[in-house]
């Protein structure tokens, strides 16, 4: 298999942030994305190598051994642990014969055989667990309220997966083994889901709470009476207080968003009235004012 340049799969250099590299990914995993290029077989490509590129360079200790070892980055563990092996081994010789040390072409040769002849022959039944895969997920809000099963299709596997109502945006899930194979019969790495859910609600979500605006015509606020608002489940009706006044606030319990893995617990949702004035008044609703004014 090729070489690829991760850095230069994402258009980012070696010095770049891991908000440099997350806001590229996103770029272009949008770009690319089978949804958007149907049949397309080098957009396909293209999104398989940006997902594997963000995979290995979002994560600091990947990325580090990517930076040290390139293609090898996911045999370096491995590969400083035999660098240990022969250290230690080479100054147990040295006490016990007086031999001199290996030189810098030594060390080289080493590490190109370590997977090949000599000393890699020896290692060939090294386990190595599999790579970690990384996959972004993007819901709406709505889609999060209930669980929900999807099937994903990650490396041309699909993957059924049960999303439990509740999910914050941001938030990593890890399914076991369901990430690279191993090598040598080593275990599978995993796979990490992010799920970026998109509110296109008039709700604001903090955790299970939720947060709504409702506006009020001067006259409702002034004289009370029952109203109806939306809930993100459904209408309730609304008992208004006479002289309410802007910005008032009420809290709905329970008719917030579900908690996380919690079967039946919902946080709370807070209604904040806004008075909105007449934007126009008729001559006789002036006159009206104007008394009221005189009786103030």
């Amino acid at each position: 298999m090729a070489f690829i340049d991760y850095y230069k799969i994402l258009g980012v250099d070696k010095n770049a942030t891991k908000a440099d590299i997350k806001k590229a990914y996103r770029k272009l995993a949008r770009k690319h994305h089978p949804d958007l290029n149907p049949n397309d077989k080098d957009a396909e490509l293209k999104f398989k190598q940006v997902n594997e590129a963000n995979e290995v360079l979002s994560n600091d200790e990947n990325r580090k051994k990517y930076d040290k070892y390139g293609e090898n980055w996911q045999h370096g563990e491995a590969y400083e642990q035999a660098e240990k092996q022969q250290r230690q081994s080479q100054q147990h010789y040295q006490r016990s014969s007086g031999a001199q040390d290996f030189g810098d072409g030594d060390y080289s040769d080493f590490f190109e055989s370590m997977f090949g002849g000599g000393f890699g022959q020896r290692n060939a039944n090294v386990k190595f667990r599999g790579q970690d895969f990384n996959a972004q997920l993007q819901l709406d809000l709505k889609d999060v309220y209930t669980t929900e099963k999807r099937v994903l299709t990650v490396n041309d596997k699909n993957i059924r997966l049960t999303i439990p109502a509740g999910v914050s945006n941001g938030q990593v899930i890890k399914i076991k083994g369901k990430g690279g194979e191993g090598v040598n019969g080593g275990p599978n790495g995993d796979l990490l889901i992010e799920f970026s859910i998109n509110n296109t609600t008039n709700f604001k979500r903090d955790g299970a709470h939720l947060y709504k605006d409702v506006h009020l015509d001067l006259y409702k606020a002034v004289l009370g009476g029952d109203i109806t608002i939306d809930t993100f489940d459904g209408k309730v009706k609304l008992n208004l207080k006479p002289l309410t006044q802007n910005g008032t606030q009420v809290k709905l319990k329970g008719k917030g968003f579900p908690v996380y893995k919690k079967d039946g617990q919902f946080g709370d949702l807070y209604i904040t009235y806004t008075i909105e004035l007449p934007k126009k008044l008729s001559d006789r609703e002036k006159e009206l004012f104007e008394e009221l004014a005189k009786l103030q």
